[in-house]
């Protein structure tokens, strides 16, 4: 059987998502409480578990990467109120509220907003850039659900 690449996305967000789960696990109530509350914010911590282990895996050499580690930082230091001001060097201006503005849309780039707003970071990209980071995005995102998947298949059989 051959070992897996320490340098491949999928090893690398793997180990950092089971990290997370078993951190999960561990601070997990004693009692089997199955409340709508607790299943809810257990919940909220797996997802953003999956979601920081994969923008971690991907380094910051993404855009949409240092964005979910943004928001992700800025949601423990604030309690969920994300707000971002000013620029840095490394990412451009956000603020993390909707936008009560319609842009006016031009034939042809209704589709290319849509994909700013599913894609993080976003709304301040080229359409190049928006591209790039979308195919690299899909990609991650699909190794996040085989993943997720292998681990389901594994702990549903035993």
């Amino acid at each position: 059987m051959n070992s897996p690449n320490p340098n491949s996305l999928k090893y690398r967000f793997t180990k950092g998502l089971l990290k997370a789960l078993a951190r999960i696990n561990k601070h997990q109530p004693r009692s089997s409480s199955s409340s709508s509350r607790e299943i809810q914010r257990r919940y909220r911590r797996i997802k953003t578990a999956a979601y920081a282990s994969m923008a971690c895996a991907v380094g910051t050499r993404r855009a949409w990467s240092r964005e979910l580690l943004w928001k992700i930082r800025n949601q423990a230091r604030n309690g969920g109120v994300l707000r971002r001001i000013g620029r840095s060097t490394t990412s451009t201006h956000y603020l993390m509220k909707k936008r009560s503005q319609k842009k006016p849309v031009v034939e042809g780039l209704g589709r290319i907003d849509e994909l700013r707003k599913v894609v993080p970071g976003g709304e301040d990209m080229d359409t190049w850039s928006l591209l790039e980071e979308t195919a690299h995005y899909m990609k991650c995102l699909t190794t996040q659900v085989k993943v997720m998947r292998t681990i389901v298949a594994i702990y549903s059989t035993t």
